[in-house]
């Protein structure tokens, strides 16, 4: 304990210098006025800004990219809150409640439950990473492809919880999800699949097109319906503030959703997705009416936001402690660190103490600065809820083409998002989901890619999956969650729990 503290006061007195506390506190605004942007993610953000670090010191630099990283996905959680935009893909599960609570008058309890949350989740799994770093990184290791296969299935499994009414619609977005996630070139043989001879998509489909044209568009379109062009009129603004009641009902699913994000972020892929959408999953499993939950449901911001923030910092463990990049974002900042002439990997922690704790220290002052930034701002993000709807949604459209756009510099891409915007709206009219088909979007790729490898080492054999023992225990338990969503008792108490949405 006493070495413990010792490094992490080496780590503050390293972070808290005037010009690393002046990069975290930049690092921190550029992220959140990015991130706030349609279509800018996190990683889009971070790779945009990465050439203003190469001529900063190797300790600031990674400072101010955690900065620009933690900003840019509350920006992102932000857009997801005030007009149902994810601006990544862990902010998916955001939407559902916080964009409800907006529509009932209760924008700026969704936007500050989500700041302090993610403040709440940030903390902790900061000192988890100070305390049990490299072990939690051996417990990554003991995870396989088959292991992941297995983890992927029960959370895609676990999405039906996601889907209000029918189990048999959740589970066929599930499946179109996995579907358009193998759009693209096979990287394995090469061969194009599903391209309809259009270069445009040999790369793939692009998460943001999708995303924007399924929850933005989709939105819009039954808005104007609904409404006849005039909105849906939001409930006056009753409060900015979380009430005594409110942090009752959020603090709980806070800490679950801290707990559940911080065991799957350590893993590589869709860590911070993953636990976003198990944590929402497991605080409707144990709510007492879960047909609150896409109605404005205060726990269903916080869990996934506590998730997401956590799983987005336990990725930090894997990329310090083995080199192992768990994300494309962590792979940005090891390339970082490679231009600083930084490897990273276990003699960081002994080689170059500074850097290790610093950059720990620095985690804990950027999620402060973060909450002290965005909750004087909540007023004013609310504010654009006022606007009338007549300027509001072509503004949004404009930001999405935008976002869209400059994402490939591609006009393909902004015909993606109408096409995706349509489509949509008729899921909207069939009453399917689209989060379980944005989960199997998202793991496709992951869950494809881990398939191939575990049959190839165990020379074509399937039964793999079920002898290994962390495997089999998670491919049980999927069985058993599926078995007990099609029970017939069970279907119809899930159908009694929905019956009033």
């Amino acid at each position: 304990m006493t070495e413990l503290l010792g490094n992490l006061l080496l780590g503050l007195s390293v972070s808290l210098s005037p010009d690393n506390l002046l990069l975290c506190f930049g690092g921190a605004l550029i992220g959140t006025l990015i991130g706030v942007l349609p279509g800018l993610g996190p990683t889009a953000t971070v790779a945009m800004l990465l050439p203003l670090t190469f001529h900063l010191p190797p300790v600031g630099a990674l400072i101010m990219l955690a900065g620009i990283f933690y900003g840019s996905q509350y920006g992102g959680s932000a857009t997801a809150i005030l007009v149902n935009l994810p601006g990544e893909s862990s902010s998916v599960v955001t939407c559902l409640d916080g964009h409800a609570m907006a529509r009932q008058g209760r924008a700026g309890v969704a936007l500050a439950t989500a700041a302090l949350a993610s403040l709440f989740a940030g903390i902790v799994t900061t000192i988890l990473i100070a305390v049990a770093g490299p072990p939690l990184a051996g417990v990554a290791l003991a995870f396989g492809p088959a292991e992941y296969v297995s983890l992927m299935l029960l959370g895609l499994i676990g999405a039906v919880t996601l889907a209000h009414g029918s189990v048999v619609k959740a589970i066929a977005m599930i499946l179109l999800g996995l579907l358009l996630s193998m759009v693209g070139t096979d990287v394995n043989s090469g061969d194009t699949r599903f391209t309809f001879g259009l270069p445009q998509l040999y790369d793939g489909i692009d998460f943001v097109p999708l995303a924007m044209g399924l929850f933005g568009l989709a939105e819009i379109i039954a808005s104007l319906e609904q409404t006849g062009g005039a909105g849906r009129t939001t409930a006056p603004i009753a409060s900015l503030w979380p009430k005594r009641e409110d942090i009752r009902q959020a603090w709980p699913a806070t800490v679950r959703g801290t707990v559940m994000g911080a065991l799957l972020g350590i893993l590589p892929g869709g860590g911070a997705t993953l636990g976003s959408f198990a944590a929402y999953s497991l605080e409707k499993k144990l709510a007492r009416r879960p047909e609150r939950f896409g109605q404005g449901a205060i726990e269903g911001v916080a869990a996934p936001e506590a998730a997401n923030n956590a799983a987005s910092q336990a990725c930090f463990i894997p990329m310090l402690s083995l080199g192992i990049p768990p994300n494309a974002i962590m792979a940005l900042m090891i390339g970082a660190m490679t231009i600083h002439g930084i490897t990273p990997g276990p003699q960081i922690m002994a080689k170059q103490p500074e850097l290790f704790w610093g950059m720990i220290a620095s985690m804990l002052i950027g999620n402060v600065i973060l909450v002290i930034l965005n909750l004087p701002m909540i007023g004013l993000w609310v504010r654009l809820l006022k606007v009338p709807y007549g300027y509001l949604f072509p503004a949004i459209l404009v930001f999405c083409c935008i976002g869209t756009y400059t994402l490939n510099n591609s006009a393909f891409n902004v015909l993606l998002m109408a096409m995706f915007g349509v489509l949509g709206y008729v899921l909207r009219k069939l009453d399917c989901e689209p989060a379980p088909l944005m989960l199997g979007f998202v793991l496709g790729p992951l869950l494809e890619e881990n398939l191939g490898r575990a049959l190839l080492l165990s020379g074509g054999d399937p039964t793999v999956f079920a002898t290994r023992p962390i495997s089999g225990s998670l491919l049980a338990a999927a069985a058993l969650l599926l078995i007990l969503m099609v029970m017939p008792s069970v279907r119809r108490r899930r159908d009694e729990a929905f019956k009033d949405e």
